[in-house]
């Protein structure tokens, strides 16, 4: 019973940055599209905040809790995984195509990166203000969600199509290098899938989120 109540306690904490770190990720590449002449997301009507518009209820919400029921009962730790519906982005109809689509990939990123530091910002309030019951679910609802928008920052960041590096990657390349490297989306998944099984994505990782985990904590003096 109290393992039960210590999950669903996890679960709930979890629940609003999970789905704001997915969500508003994929919110952000709609906005950097249309701002770049790419209005497809926009008339789809994806092209919000609200994250009710992206909320895919496999990748967004089963697999997530799946993931985490899971890797709670077999280790006592939390660990989460999952995705949004995929904004629609015509790449071709951004003003300078090969240019444009590196800031239209970096886009997700960024903004994980920004809510990272809002959540930041929420733990050192829950540090700062007099103790109550309050304090100690905020500050676990804080570093939930610092954790899971700097996964999804720096896996997103990978150089592997079709995640947001690989585009990134493919604006940067030379045409001769950007062409047979875009070909490797077919595979991306699978071989993001393979890395994760074979635990070789985790030791890619997790150094560069210790990172820029411990550049936000200094930066707002929590160590």
């Amino acid at each position: 019973m109290a393992e039960l109540s210590a999950l669903i306690q996890t679960i709930t904490i979890a629940a609003l940055p999970v789905i704001f770190a997915i969500t508003l990720h994929e919110a952000a590449h709609g906005y950097a599209a249309r701002h770049f002449g790419d209005n497809t997301a926009w008339v789809a009507g994806r092209i919000s905040l609200n994250p009710l518009r992206h909320i895919d209820p496999i990748g967004t919400l089963l697999v997530p809790a799946l993931i985490l029921i899971t890797s709670y009962s077999v280790s006592g730790s939390a660990m989460l995984f999952g995705w949004a519906k995929p904004v629609p982005v015509n790449f071709g109809r951004l003003r300078n195509p090969l240019r444009d689509m590196m800031w239209v990939a970096a886009a997700g990123p960024a903004v994980n990166f920004l809510m990272a530091l809002g959540w930041a910002l929420m733990l050192k309030l829950a540090v700062v203000l007099p103790e109550n019951i309050y304090t100690l679910p905020m500050g676990q609802m804080a570093v939930t969600g610092i954790n899971v928008n700097l996964v999804l920052m720096v896996l997103n960041l990978l150089p592997l199509p079709p995640l947001d590096g690989g585009r990134i990657a493919v604006s940067l390349l030379p045409y001769r290098l950007a062409v047979p490297f875009s070909q490797l989306e077919r595979w991306g998944f699978p071989i993001l899938l393979l890395l994760l099984f074979t635990d070789v994505l985790g030791l890619i990782m997790w150094p560069f989120i210790s990172f820029f985990k411990q550049l936000i904590l200094f930066i707002f003096q929590l160590i």
